[in-house]
């Protein structure tokens, strides 16, 4: 029997999310919260569209909720 610790979970991956949310919580706790953004608040405008572009070439696919018009009503997966 496989370890079922080796194998991957998909997007519902309970282990990523505990870990994700503990270190969101670490991060809170550890007041760096106001230094991060004023470091942000810092940046230059025209860098940060260069970083979001590169991320953005590098993604799968675009999210559809990124242009989604809440006003019509959506399909349902089938």
């Amino acid at each position: 029997m496989a370890d079922d610790r080796n194998q991957q979970q998909g997007e519902g991956d309970r282990e990523a999310d505990r870990h994700y949310r503990e270190s969101t919580r670490d991060f809170v706790e550890s007041g760096k919260v106001d230094e991060a953004a004023e470091k942000a608040r810092e940046q230059d405008p025209e860098e940060a569209r260069e970083a979001e572009k590169a991320g953005r070439e590098r993604a799968r696919e675009e999210d559809p909720e990124l242009h989604r018009d809440y006003d019509e009503p959506t399909e349902p997966d089938r």
